[in-house]
């Protein structure tokens, strides 16, 4: 996934669609208000048992009613944003147009044309880390069991501090969040489900979590109605423990102090003229990469 051209995530911020609508989806819309949509505090998904999807299946009444529920359930959690969500997403929103108007390169040994989605996301907590916030690269890793295989994944996450009564509240930037969910064989519910997901999400970690017991109830619904095989890489556990597993945080290193004596005793880079004719003067606008440290 990381190395990935990020042209999903950059197009839309080229003017092809609505950068507020696609990228964030309705998050910050404020025609509407939590009471518009029943509560979904008491909804327990996720973990729900076959006799509970058996009988959603019964006849189609009862299908429909099932995906009105999800949907409306989704929307409700979207929907309850709060004030520390609403301003690490605009700054999140400059961050990303910042990037957009300076152009992504890619630093990776292997450079991606047009960046990769790890470049991005160092870029995007850069800027974020420029505007004042604490912004970190996570990275959690997971081990196999009976229920799911090992993985990894990355993602952007600032604690923040400034509510004194409430404490420290852990805020997730995923930047390719709608992603993280599509399936290719997904019935038409499962779908429009999904396209109502806003491309980046960034909001609270405990609102994530209701989230993804949302999609992962109608991902089990969508694949036993048609009788197919769930992959155990979308089963719920694997899915929380992408986000809420146990990471890694890398923390952006203060700016280079070298002087220019040492500047000038440092070898030069060295550029393959097979990548000249496709990135143009590559060594004037090749960037350097970030150093990371763990903490």
């Amino acid at each position: 996934m990381d190395r990935q051209n990020s042209d999903d995530i950059m197009k839309f911020l080229d003017g092809m669609a609505s950068f507020d609508d696609v990228l964030f989806g309705f998050l910050d819309e404020g025609n509407h208000s939590p009471e518009d949509y029943p509560d979904s505090g008491s909804f327990v998904g996720g973990e729900e048992s076959e006799a509970d999807n058996d009988a959603a299946g019964c006849n189609s009444e009862e299908n429909k009613t099932f995906w009105h529920e999800q949907e409306q359930l989704l929307q409700a959690t979207l929907y309850r944003t709060s004030s520390v969500e609403t301003k690490i997403r605009q700054a999140t929103k400059e961050a990303l147009k910042e990037v957009r108007s300076k152009g992504l390169q890619c630093v990776c040994r292997k450079p991606v044309i047009g960046g990769c989605r790890s470049c991005l996301r160092g870029e995007v907590a850069s800027c974020l880390r420029d505007a004042g916030y604490d912004c970190v690269i996570c990275k959690s890793k997971w081990k196999s069991n009976h229920e799911i295989p090992a993985g990894e994944h990355e993602y952007l996450e600032i604690v923040d501090k400034s509510g004194a009564k409430k404490g420290e509240i852990r805020v997730v930037i995923e930047l390719s969040f709608r992603a993280e969910f599509e399936m290719a064989r997904g019935c038409e519910e499962y779908k429009r489900l999904i396209g109502i997901l806003p491309e980046v999400y960034v909001g609270k970690a405990e609102r994530l979590k209701s989230l993804i017991k949302i999609l992962c109830t109608a991902a089990k619904k969508c694949m036993k109605d048609k009788k197919m095989h769930m992959g155990p890489w979308r089963k719920h556990k694997y899915m929380q423990a992408k986000w809420h597993g146990t990471c890694e945080r890398k923390s952006l290193m203060p700016v280079d102090t070298e002087t220019e004596e040492d500047k000038s005793v440092m070898p030069k880079p060295r550029v393959s003229m097979l990548n000249y004719g496709i990135f143009g003067n590559f060594s004037a606008g090749m960037g350097r990469p970030a150093a990371v440290a763990v903490v």
